[in-house]
């Protein structure tokens, strides 16, 4: 459990992950949950089915065809979205739910979303 610091970052991001995450539904096998986690200089995107505890596709700025074309962050990000969306429709997967995970929603996450909209997720 994050230590309670009332002043600390990771709390704070904790306190956020929580609420948001009470509000949005659990992933299913048919409408996944699109969980961002997002690193100083990294970004990964997962689609998570909560029901069976199982990550169904991964893509990270780490990823093989994707560490060839670093750019700036946010570029990154926005290749990382697009990739996350081509993977997940090659798996018949179109719908989602949207976890940002307690960031705020600007910026990398902003990016990402976008891109994976862009490319065919709806969320």
């Amino acid at each position: 459990m994050i230590e309670k610091i009332k002043n600390s970052k990771e709390y704070r991001r904790h306190r956020i992950k929580m609420r948001v995450r009470k509000v949005i539904s659990k992933g299913t096998q048919e409408v996944p949950r699109l969980s961002v986690y997002r690193s100083n200089n990294e970004i990964y995107a997962q689609l998570i089915d909560d029901v069976n505890g199982k990550t169904l596709v991964s893509v990270s700025s780490k990823t093989k065809g994707i560490i060839e074309k670093k750019g700036t962050k946010i570029e990154d990000a926005k290749i990382v979205g697009k990739a996350l969306a081509e993977v997940a429709l090659e798996n018949k997967i179109s719908n989602v739910v949207f976890d940002r995970n307690g960031y705020l929603y600007h910026g990398r996450v902003k990016a990402l979303a976008d891109s994976a909209r862009e490319n065919g997720l709806k969320f």
